[in-house]
């Protein structure tokens, strides 16, 4: 029954315009507000922590519009999983910074896109697919049934999906060789002993070394890139920064900081369209308490 709901409500999204899909995703964010749940919770969690200096009204107003931000993320993915090439290009309202990203790939060694849970992080991933030979990793959802569907919705403008094992490791390096592009979520909690820890909003974070040590073996320049989500459904801008020569160079620990600087640089010029609801601060050095 689950699985029949999810994708019934993805169907009937997808037959919405984006206006009215995102209307509804307000819905449930303000559903998200009023029943408890885990979004709910773990962002509570998480704002005060990265926001201290934020007085306590502040912190209620961004734990309640990222919570309307994250019920627009679930409508918008029948849009952008299940509309056709030429409707969804028009949900493209600009970019900014793309000259960045051409100009990496022009120079032969590939690059690597890496695009945090902000904004519309789906839609970033179609679009660079549609304009760039792209390889990424891919790992099915929890919910198996919808793998299928997720997967065609990716792939669908020519991305390739690779599994996240060593086959797939090596799959980026040789996209990268190819001159093309790798896309990676630089903001993925890695697990115990997968990651290293480096600050991300002046708290230490488990945080995955995958990027760094590709940046820093190819030379691979590196641009972060995420998709604003604009008001009232009038589609997405597109933002490309690239980031700072020295990630491509070791030691290991100072790219990954560098990484981490650049994930909250971009939360905080849109920090109501993070996704405050992940366990990013989950694995916790060694003696600290766990936070959630």
């Amino acid at each position: 029954m689950r699985i029949l709901a999810i994708n019934w409500l993805l169907r009937v999204c997808a037959a919405l315009p984006l206006p009215l899909a995102h209307a509804l995703g307000s819905l449930i964010g303000w559903g998200l507000l009023l029943i408890p749940n885990d979004l709910h919770r773990v962002s509570r969690t998480n704002i005060p922590l990265c926001f201290p200096e934020f007085t306590a009204a502040q912190q209620r107003r961004l734990l309640h519009a990222s919570l309307i931000e994250s019920g627009k993320t679930m409508t918008e993915a029948g849009a952008l999983w299940l509309w056709p090439t030429p409707r969804l290009t028009t949900l493209v309202q600009g970019t900014s910074g793309e000259e960045h990203l051409r100009a990496a790939l022009a120079a032969g060694k590939g690059a690597i896109l890496a695009v945090p849970h902000l904004g519309a992080w789906e839609m970033m991933g179609l679009y660079s697919s549609l304009h760039y030979p792209i390889t990424s990793l891919y790992r099915p959802p929890r919910l198996s049934e919808l793998g299928e569907m997720v997967r065609h919705g990716r792939e669908r403008f020519g991305a390739k999906l690779v599994p996240v094992d060593a086959g797939g490791i090596r799959a980026l390096y040789q996209a990268l060789g190819r001159g093309e592009l790798v896309g990676m979520l630089p903001d993925q909690e890695p697990g115990t002993g997968n990651g290293v820890f480096a600050p991300l909003f002046g708290i230490q974070a488990n945080t995955m070394v995958l990027l760094s040590r590709l940046a820093i073996k190819t030379g691979a320049p590196v641009i972060f890139a995420y998709a604003e989500r604009l008001p009232h459904g009038r589609g997405y801008h597109l933002h490309f920064l690239p980031a700072p020569p020295t990630i491509n160079h070791a030691p290991l620990e100072r790219s990954v900081t560098i990484m981490n600087d650049m994930v909250e640089n971009l939360i905080r010029q849109k920090p109501q369209q993070y996704q405050w609801g992940y366990k990013r601060f989950r694995t916790r050095p060694a003696g600290e308490p766990t936070i959630y």
